[in-house]
């Protein structure tokens, strides 16, 4: 089974981990990014609107419940 597709929260924690790496990286170069929408996810859980982003999460990225919510709450 692929780690992208998993809907388990631990086998997508190294996933995670990887994800904050890269986005420390991608601020410390100061490189900009096309818009993926994610800013709009970080947006609604910002404002404690968990449940619209992890909805908006799983349209923008195509994934399941589970690995929208991890995505979410890991924000």
């Amino acid at each position: 089974m692929s780690l992208f597709s998993s809907s388990d929260p631990e086998a997508l924690a190294p996933l995670v981990g990887f994800e904050r790496k890269l986005d420390a990286i991608i601020a410390h170069l100061e490189i900009e990014m096309p818009d993926d929408g994610l800013q709009q996810v970080r947006d609604l859980t910002a404002a404690g609107e968990k449940i619209s982003a992890i909805k908006l999460y799983r349209e923008l990225m195509g994934v399941g419940l589970a690995e929208a919510k991890v995505a979410v709450e890991s924000r």
